[in-house]
Formats: C-alpha cells, sequence, structure tokens
C-alpha cells in the first residue's frame, strides 16, 4: 500500500492505494473545501447532519486506512475512493464545493443523455480519444472493440457469470490469443493502472476482438450456462484468436505482441480535464 500527496488547491491532501484504486483522506477534503480549523469536528457533525436529514450513513463509504501525519507517524484515517469522495462533496455546503457538484451535475446530464442515445456516447469517446493524440483509423477499431467486449459481457451476465468472473474468463480469452494474462500483458508494456487496450496497437486490437467476438458466437451457438461451460468457451474463442495470430507471425517473421505504449504521445496530447483549473488535482511527482 503506497502513500502519496495530491495538491488540490495548493493544499495538500492525502491520499494512499489500496485494493488497485487510490482513497483519499476525508478531513483533508474537508479542510480544503471548507477552510475549516477544525475538520475532523466538521466531519463528525457532516456524519450526524447527513444521517438526520437524508438518513444516509456516509461512513459506509469510507475505509479506516494508515495515513502519514505531521508527527511522521501513521494513523488510522477516514478514506474515501473517488465515487465516495464525490459523495462527501455533494454534502458539503460550502462555496468552494459548488465547483465540484456544478461539474458532477453536467457528467449525470451527459450520461442520460447517452442512455437515450448511444451514439452520443460513442462520438464523446471518439473526441476524447481523437484530443489525446490517437489515429481515425485506431479509434475506429478501439470504437468497435468496446462494442465487441460489451455484447460480451452481456452474453456473461446472461448465461450466469458474475462480475467478478469477468476477469477470470478474459484471463482465458488472453492467454490463449497472446500467451499472456491481462496483468502480465500490462507489466509487459509497462502499465499500472492504465487501461490495457488503449496502448494496444491496430494487430493487438484485432486480434483482441477476433478472441472476444469468437467467445460470444461460441456461447450463443452451444447455448452454454454456467461459469465453467463459459470458461471452456473463453479458452477455445481464445485458441482461434491465438492460431491466427501465430500463423500471421510465421508469414510476416515477427511477433505482433508489443512492449509499446501509448504513454509518451498521451502525456503529449493530454487534454485539459473538465474540472475547473482551480479544484483539479495535481499529483506531486
Amino acid at each position: 500500500m503506497t502513500t502519496k500527496i495530491a495538491l488540490f488547491g495548493g493544499k495538500k491532501i492525502r491520499k494512499t492505494m489500496h485494493q488497485d484504486e487510490w482513497w483519499f483522506s476525508v478531513v483533508d477534503v474537508i479542510e480544503v473545501l471548507t477552510d475549516s480549523t477544525k475538520p475532523s469536528v466538521y466531519w463528525s457533525v457532516m456524519k450526524a447532519r447527513v444521517k438526520n436529514e437524508e438518513g444516509s450513513q456516509l461512513f459506509t463509504i469510507c475505509k479506516q486506512l494508515k495515513l502519514e501525519a505531521l508527527d511522521g507517524k501513521k494513523y488510522e484515517t477516514d478514506c474515501a475512493n473517488t465515487e465516495g469522495i464525490f459523495r462527501i462533496i455533494q454534502s458539503i455546503p460550502s462555496p468552494k464545493a459548488e465547483p465540484f457538484k456544478r461539474w458532477l451535475a453536467k457528467v449525470g446530464y451527459e450520461r442520460v443523455q447517452e442512455i437515450e442515445n448511444p451514439e452520443l456516447a460513442a462520438n464523446r469517446t471518439r473526441a476524447i480519444y481523437k484530443a489525446k493524440g490517437y489515429t481515425d483509423d485506431w479509434i475506429e477499431k478501439r470504437i468497435r472493440g468496446i462494442a465487441i467486449r460489451d455484447e460480451l459481457t452481456d452474453e456473461w451476465k446472461n448465461r450466469g457469470a458474475a462480475f467478478d468472473d469477468y476477469e477470470i474468463l478474459t484471463a482465458e480469452i488472453s492467454k490463449a490469443t497472446f500467451g499472456v494474462t491481462p496483468r502480465s500483458y500490462k507489466k509487459m508494456k509497462g502499465l499500472k493502472r492504465e487501461n490495457l487496450r488503449d496502448h494496444m496497437n491496430d494487430f493487438e486490437l484485432i486480434f483482441n476482438m477476433l478472441g472476444e467476438r469468437s467467445t460470444t458466437e461460441i456461447h450463443r451457438s452451444e447455448n452454454s450456462k454456467g461459469v465453467p461451460k463459459l470458461q471452456e468457451d473463453a479458452k477455445f474463442g481464445g485458441d482461434i484468436a491465438g492460431g491466427a495470430r501465430k500463423k500471421l507471425e510465421l508469414r510476416i517473421g515477427r511477433s505482433i505482441i508489443s512492449t509499446e505504449n501509448f504513454l509518451k504521445g498521451l502525456q503529449a496530447h493530454s487534454p485539459e480535464s473538465k474540472i475547473p483549473k482551480q479544484i483539479k488535482p495535481r499529483l506531486k511527482q
């Protein structure tokens, strides 16, 4: 578990990596957004107020994680992940919290629009990738890959797999297609929490799509039910893509599996966040 400091409006907010996601100090966020001299007391009063007014228990979205204090020692501290912090901010009656609330409202409105018109979601995704420096050709493959992935996970859900099973099934396809699990693949490319598919080249995306689309078709043609059968199908679907990959590699004389990623390109083309500049977090290097 790694602890780092985030700069938030020029002030420090402690955060720590827990279960592969960032968790932030609640009292630090409250101190920044309220200028309270006693953020711990503010947090206690706020929890009681929200419970009385809304019937919600804010402590249920928090975890007690060890963070370093001013004395250099680590103490159990209320922390929340990104979703939890946004929920807490919504209950802070402070002018400094208003930009966050307006941004969350805008994001929520956009999501409702996308549910009503899925094409909007695809167009926004294209715009985001374009701003990051990806080519139009790559973007179209990525968009198609997202659609194929969604189709596959819908099949898994309808055929008896739980969300926790998706990682296992995905690993089966990846091992058969590329010879490595997604976790190992990310390490090969020097990735940490980034999305692996966002760092695949054209061929990697194509064979990844082939493995997943083949698996979906096998599920449907055999009316597969239950995780053991789905896992068997996933391996077979991945084998189809893996076999095609190996034939191509034999013919062109090189591996299409690449250790390259798009991190440098993304950093060079990174667009400004839609979160207002005065409240946009920045990592201390």
